[in-house]
């Protein structure tokens, strides 16, 4: 149930502008994930997470969770064996 994994969180609803990538990453710090959150063109951002299954479970939760900033309508997941291609957590 902990092996490596990545993430990859599409986020619709009003995510950008207000500060949704900074604490998305603040959040990925703190559970110790690698990654990045990256606004799309569309109003969607793109969250990648790479880290223990159980901990990017966690990650998904708060992007639930209705206590991040903007409005979250919709969070659509996928799941792949992690790729270790990533260090850190940016905002892109």
């Amino acid at each position: 149930m902990n092996e490596a994994v990545r993430l990859s969180a599409w986020v619709h609803g009003g995510v950008q502008g207000v500060g949704f990538r900074w604490w998305t990453r603040a959040r990925a710090l703190e559970l110790g994930l690698t990654g990045h959150a990256t606004n799309a063109k569309d109003g969607r951002v793109h969250v990648v997470a790479e880290g223990p299954r159980s901990v990017c479970e966690r990650l998904l939760e708060l992007l639930r969770s209705g206590t991040t900033p903007g409005r979250v309508a919709l969070v659509v997941e996928s799941w792949e064996p992690a790729r270790g291609d990533v260090t850190g957590f940016e905002e892109r």
